[in-house]
């Protein structure tokens, strides 16, 4: 290369060497994300679609109804309706609650769905054995759906109420008992809990089989608020009352 002089750079051809021997790698680089591109987008647009298609799919296998139970839910004078259905493709055969509220046109309109407050017939962590509790009943009595259900060594029954567009779990009332051997006698110790979660006044008795002592009874407060919804509800949540 020649300079402002008429002389030979010998930088400046130096950096044209280099120059151009940077080019191919350039042009490759660019071939190979060009490429790449087409890939990137397939996979970005096909994971979701997946995750997709998966949950669809799920949301509509709950086709077996196994309870339900009709009554006036938000004090309208119009029958409302609930229903339990159970999805016969997966393997843990979960359990769907659904409420159905009456519309003044005579509809019923979905006003709450849950996969959760029931527990799964076949449970993962059982690895393919049964839970060993019947599906819960539900009830409606004076505008209150009341869900009961059996809990290792008694019974569960959870209070819900209509208010303002939600079911809020307003009394727990539970039964359990200490035997250990598959059957109870004279020595067995009944424990009732009666929980009111608008006042948190939880009062728990114990009575022995047939005794005609004086129950023990245990009372204290506790208070949760927000009050628990339906939709929130997991059927673990019975260790919590």
């Amino acid at each position: 290369m020649l300079g402002t002089s008429g002389k030979f750079n010998e930088n400046a051809f130096t950096g044209y060497r280099a120059n151009s021997k940077s080019r191919p790698k350039t042009n490759k680089m660019n071939r190979i994300n060009k490429n790449f591109y087409p890939y990137l987008i397939f996979i970005l647009i096909a994971v979701p679609m997946s995750a997709f298609s998966q949950k669809v799919k799920n949301k509509n296998n709950y086709t077996y109804q196994v309870r339900e139970e009709k009554g006036d839910l938000n004090h309208d004078g119009k029958m409302d309706k609930i229903t339990v259905k159970m999805d016969t493709v997966d393997e843990t055969r979960p359990l769907r609650l659904q409420v159905f509220l009456s519309q003044p046109n005579g509809k019923l309109t979905l006003a709450v769905s849950s996969d959760k407050i029931i527990e799964p017939q076949f449970p993962t962590e059982n690895h393919g054995k049964f839970n060993g509790f019947q599906i819960p009943n539900f009830f409606i009595e004076k505008g209150v759906l009341k869900m009961w259900s059996e809990i290792k060594g008694g019974n569960i029954t959870y209070h819900f109420k209509y208010n303002k567009g939600n079911f809020e779990l307003i009394y727990v009332d539970k039964l359990t008992s200490d035997t250990t051997k598959g059957y109870i006698d004279e020595n067995t110790i009944f424990t009732e809990t009666k929980f009111n979660l608008i006042t948190g006044v939880r009062i728990e008795s114990d009575e022995k089989l047939g005794s005609a002592e004086v129950p023990k009874v245990r009372k204290k407060r506790v208070l949760i608020r927000p009050l628990p919804r339906i939709q929130d509800f997991k059927f673990s949540d019975k260790d919590r009352y």
